[in-house]
């Protein structure tokens, strides 16, 4: 049974909508029209005006979003190994350098460990003197020059000839210093007192040792006559 509602109004069709990449977020403006009842249904042409974006567009952002994502992640990954490169050239350059340094340091000192010791200077030669009167007289006079002590080679020869002839272990017995227990020995006759009161350093204390007798001898002349040289006769 059918029925009818008159003076109704009825839609004779719906119309499409049109849109424009709805799966990408697109908008499109839909336009729709009413006929009135009993009329011939007739689809009245609808301008649809399109949005500006359509789903390829949005496509091509959302991948330029992703692009620019994916680049600036790469960027930020080759600054963190950028420097992580340079902090790790820089270590090793500090650890190389040190190793440098220590090896340095290393080798200096076996070097100065292994460096043979300076010799010595040489000692001069010693002098060697002849074992008769011209060797004790001039070693003598080596002593005395040292000391400060004058004298001359013929001076002191003169009065050894005339106190001993040259022997050294000449002793004199009969003087008025041998009464008085102290008689006068060696080459120049000294008596004991004298010698060990003129006695030069270095020399022997031997009072029959030839050049201390004459050091001490000579010593004791300086002092009371200025030199050997002036004595002429018994001192």
């Amino acid at each position: 049974m059918r029925s009818t509602i008159s003076g109704s109004r009825r839609l004779s069709k719906v119309h499409m909508f049109s849109a424009a990449g709805i799966a990408a977020a697109g908008v499109a403006t839909v336009a729709f029209a009413v006929v009135p009842a009993g009329a011939e249904d007739k689809t009245r042409a609808v301008s649809v005006k399109p949005v500006a974006w359509n789903t390829a567009d949005f496509g091509t952002l959302e991948q330029q979003d992703h692009l620019n994502q994916q680049a600036d992640n790469a960027a930020r990954q080759a600054k963190a190994e950028a420097e992580a490169k340079k902090k790790a050239e820089d270590e090793a350059a500090a650890k190389a350098k040190a190793d440098k340094e220590r090896a340095e340091k290393e080798a200096a000192s076996r070097s100065e460990e292994r460096a043979p010791l300076q010799a010595a200077p040489a000692a001069p030669a010693k002098k060697v003197y002849a074992n008769n009167l011209d060797g004790w007289i001039r070693e003598a006079l080596d002593v005395m020059q040292a000391k400060g002590i004058p004298g001359s080679y013929n001076g002191i020869y003169r009065n050894i000839m005339r106190e001993s002839t040259g022997n050294p272990q000449a002793i004199n017995l009969w003087d008025s210093n041998a009464a008085k227990g102290i008689p006068s020995k060696g080459l120049l006759q000294v008596i004991d007192p004298t010698f060990k009161a003129y006695h030069v350093e270095g020399t022997s204390w031997d009072i029959y040792d030839p050049v201390a007798n004459i050091t001490a001898a000579c010593n004791y002349a300086a002092k009371v006559y200025g030199s050997m040289d002036n004595v002429n006769s018994a001192y």
